[in-house]
């Protein structure tokens, strides 16, 4: 795992995990950055591989 100010890169071996780490990355990658969960987005950036970040209001991606 690693951060950056508003971004987190996470690496999920146990797929059965994969939902609720998520959530957790969202909602704190949300609260670092005082932005609405609804501007949080996340990217499949490799194999297990998951990028969240806070993406521009018209550009946010999905959440969990």
């Amino acid at each position: 795992m690693s951060f950056e100010s508003h971004s987190m890169t996470l690496k999920i071996w146990d797929h059965s995990t994969m939902e609720p780490t998520l959530e957790s990355a969202i909602t704190h990658i949300s609260a670092r950055a005082n932005a609405p969960k609804e501007h949080v987005r996340v990217v499949r950036s490799g194999p297990n591989m998951f990028t969240v970040s806070v993406g521009e209001e018209s550009h946010a991606g999905f959440t969990v």
